[in-house]
């Protein structure tokens, strides 16, 4: 079978990552427009990179949980393709090979004057200089609000072909991953989300699976392994 799982924060809340935004507006005490958007970053470089230092040092320390494990035993089994929103490295320590991170990845780096990448040191500075140009223009390989996603080609490749798709941990708030489940839908693939409350996309889908992901997302692949 064929199958699509797009992942969000709340499959790495459980290993003690903070969601994408609080009840309260906050990004780990921080407004998002001061530290996720190219505006955030020409006005305030060294806030924006004190912030992504503190969240991949977070990153590194976490460990994937039962949900990240899971999936990785689900691409022995079926066709799966792997897309998460999150930034961390969870699915590959938790054994997924192939990952599709739409949004970038905390172990990035990005030269904003040339587009040169690079692996990311514990600790980035706006001085740091760019390894091929020189430019000090260095900053996190993240997609911000107001940016493309990235593979986006390949995943909507990916979505035409499926036969299930499954939202774990999303909010169905930020597009265009919002819109999977419908697009997937309008193809014939059965759709499926896990979350502990309903998206806001939940329509879309026709099963919900209740819970912490943790738990319902190795009894969703124990049911479809076995």
């Amino acid at each position: 079978m064929r199958i699509l799982v797009l992942t969000g924060a709340g499959i790495s809340a459980e290993s003690g990552l903070s969601t994408f935004r609080a009840a309260d507006g906050l990004w780990e005490r921080h407004r998002v427009e001061d530290v996720a958007t190219p505006e955030a970053f020409a006005r305030d470089p060294a806030l924006v990179h004190r912030f992504y230092n503190a969240r991949r040092e977070k990153a590194g320390s976490a460990q994937p949980n039962a949900a990240h494990r899971a999936l990785a035993e689900l691409a022995h089994a079926h066709d799966l393709t792997l897309v998460t929103q999150n930034v961390d490295d969870l699915h590959e320590r938790g054994g997924s090979g192939d990952v599709i991170h739409m949004h970038g990845a905390l172990s990035g780096a990005l030269c904003a004057a040339c587009g040169q990448r690079w692996p990311a040191p514990a600790v980035m500075l706006p001085s740091d200089p760019c390894p091929a140009c020189g430019a000090a223009a260095t900053r996190p390989d993240i997609v911000w609000f107001g940016e493309i996603p990235y593979h986006m080609e390949r995943i909507w490749a990916a979505l035409e072909q499926a036969e299930l798709f499954a939202a774990i941990g999303t909010s169905g708030v930020v597009y265009p991953a919002a819109g999977f489940a419908q697009h997937a839908a309008r193809l014939g693939a059965e759709c499926v989300e896990m979350n502990l409350d309903p998206a806001v996309n939940a329509r879309d889908f026709r099963r919900s699976i209740p819970g912490p992901a943790s738990q319902t997302v190795p009894a969703w692949v124990a049911s479809l392994k076995g």
